[in-house]
């Protein structure tokens, strides 16, 4: 997802979205160090992914208008 969808999500549903994405991240995590991760690129993008959700929660916390490109 890019960070104009999450913008427009209300917080309870980022906070939600959030936990799913640690969930998972931690379940990969585990099948990292046992060498079982089948995708292990799909860490990075969780963890990019919430950074996203951080970036779109800090906005909306501080008012912060969103920059578009053009």
């Amino acid at each position: 997802m890019k960070i104009e969808e999450f913008r427009g999500l209300k917080p309870a549903e980022l906070d939600r979205k959030a936990e799913e994405l640690r969930r998972e991240r931690f379940q990969l995590r585990i099948q990292q160090q046992v060498g079982q991760v089948e995708k292990p690129s799909r860490l990075r993008e969780i963890r990019k992914t919430i950074a996203r959700i951080e970036t779109a929660r800090s906005e909306t916390r501080l008012g912060v208008a969103a920059k578009g490109k053009g």
